[in-house]
């Protein structure tokens, strides 16, 4: 009768995790199914409050807690709005959690049950070493922080059932404090990252390494296919292990991983209607993340493509009064052949840090002498002098005439992104909005508008976005591109960490 109850046990637990975990592994694959969320409203209040906090540790100083310099493109990760989440199971036997599977970080978390003083973990499951006979204590503490908040913890470790794999004695974070909104408000309960070990907190490997010392699945790849269509419920798939040929047309094209931390590689040329926009002829970074929802670019370029595409933003007076005091002389000095990188600093409204170019302060041009704006004021006036230099020079291949280029560049100051970086556009008008196209390896990749505009609906009322949003990083890590779900739902993408390669095709 005992032995009757124990296989009962055992039969009705794997029943459960399998119904739980919805994943499969046909054909050798380790195929994970992804939920979805709609992007709504509450997405957008999420982006506005990542790009504040964004900005607040720009302009403080102020580091994520992690071991390299790699460590700058963290922040602006804001797990509020993120649309693609699936579960898995930690310990013997598994504890279940919602995670987001980010390949934009590098560790994995969860609640841990003594996680006492932080109202996100009472709205969670939260792991319990006590209830698992796999468990392995570490106790190493550890901090990460995002643009949403923050997590801190310690480092245990346990077996991870992720489909129907276990993946044994992996390294996962218990975190003990979640200071943040986000995760209170979130449909998910942790992070798996899938990033490089590099940018892993406590240098520990993540999972998908873990998997292949264990020659638990048959290729070193990972594959995402994200469901864009936005009344299907399925919300995709991430499989380990190989791809599914159902979920791409057609062959991918792959370009190699230029940096090892994040997803990193190198990009050329974007189009928008089939025009260069210049700033990335000569080479961009980019870097794919499905832990982001939009595509984040230099702000220059973000915002030619929301002109194109009629978004509106926020007027900058700073950036009119640089094209009214400086155009005519950044248009000579093009025409001179002096180089791009320079001009902003011979007229006087950048220098050079030794790392990277800087407001030198610009009371002649704003005519306010207080010093406490200063420095605010230069770092404004620098920047929009940069982006008027992009803008001009892009013009003057087109051979424009100096009134024509000095107006395009007007125009433009008027589209810059708002300040939390969103920008909408007009619904009706998506079908005459321009393709916009990236340029990877020898390959040109085409976001048709249906594809970056996302529609927000709240109360039976549509607003329309812009997918694009502007992110600046700095040489010699920057100019940096992150291409998140708009382009990862339109490209299925191949993680492949054998070969240190990406690859993308076309989405079925």
């Amino acid at each position: 009768m005992g032995q009757k109850f124990l296989l009962l046990f055992v039969g009705l637990w794997f029943l459960s995790c399998s119904l739980l975990l919805h994943a499969s592994s046909s054909d050798g694959l380790l195929r994970i199914k992804l939920k979805k969320k709609k992007f709504d409203l509450e997405s957008l209040v999420a982006l506005k409050v990542a790009r504040k906090e964004y900005n607040l540790h720009k302009k403080y100083g102020s580091k994520p807690n992690l071991l390299n310099s790699d460590a700058d493109i963290i922040p602006l990760k804001n797990y509020l709005d993120a649309q693609y989440y699936g579960e898995i199971g930690i310990g013997s036997p598994p504890q279940n959690f919602t995670v987001v599977f980010d390949t934009g970080s590098s560790n994995l978390w969860v609640p841990s049950s003594k996680c006492y003083f932080s109202l996100p973990c009472y709205f969670h499951p939260k792991y319990k070493s006590s209830k698992s006979s796999s468990y392995t204590a570490n106790g190493k503490t550890c901090k990460i922080t995002y643009g949403s908040g923050s997590i801190s913890g310690y480092f245990s470790e346990d077996n991870v059932l992720v489909g129907d794999l276990v993946v044994k004695d992996q390294v996962f974070i218990e975190a003990t404090r979640e200071s943040a909104l986000a995760f209170l408000l979130a449909k998910f309960d942790g992070i798996l990252g899938l990033g490089f070990q590099e940018i892993s907190v406590g240098n520990f490997p993540p999972i998908w390494s873990t998997m292949a010392d264990q020659n638990l699945i048959d290729e070193k790849i990972f594959s995402f296919w994200l469901n864009r269509n936005a009344d299907d419920e399925d919300g995709g798939e991430l499989v380990f292990g190989g791809v599914v040929p159902q979920h791409f047309k057609g062959n991918h094209s792959y370009v190699p991983v230029s940096r090892k931390g994040y997803w990193q590689f190198d990009m050329g040329d974007i189009l928008v209607g089939g025009y260069s926009t210049g700033y990335c002829a000569g080479g961009c970074a980019a870097i794919a993340d499905s832990g982001t929802s939009l595509l984040a670019g230099p702000t220059a370029i973000v915002t030619e493509i929301n002109h194109a595409i009629g978004a509106e933003g926020v007027i900058s007076a700073e950036c009119k009064e640089v094209v009214k005091e400086y155009g005519d002389i950044i248009i000579e000095m093009l025409i001179a052949q002096t180089r791009p990188d320079k001009i902003c600093s011979q007229i006087g409204l950048c220098l050079f840090d030794g790392s990277q170019y800087v407001g030198t302060g610009i009371e002649s041009v704003v005519g306010k002498p207080e010093k406490e704006q200063s420095s605010a004021n230069s770092d404004i006036f620098c920047t929009a002098c940069e982006m008027a230099v992009v803008w001009m020079q892009n013009q003057l291949r087109l051979n424009e005439t100096k009134e024509l280029i000095l107006q395009y560049a007007n125009q433009l100051c008027e589209k810059l992104p708002s300040p939390m970086g969103e920008s909408t556009v007009d619904c009706d008008k998506i079908g005459e909005m321009p393709e916009i196209s990236y340029t990877i390896g020898s390959k040109t990749f085409v976001l048709t508008p249906e594809q970056y505009v996302l529609k927000v609906e709240e109360l039976g009322v549509t607003q329309c976005l812009s997918g694009f949003m502007a992110f600046d990083v700095p040489p010699p890590r920057g100019p940096l591109w992150v291409l998140g779900d708009v382009f990862m739902g339109a490209y299925h993408t191949v993680f492949d960490f054998g070969k240190e390669q990406i690859g993308f095709a076309e989405a079925a």
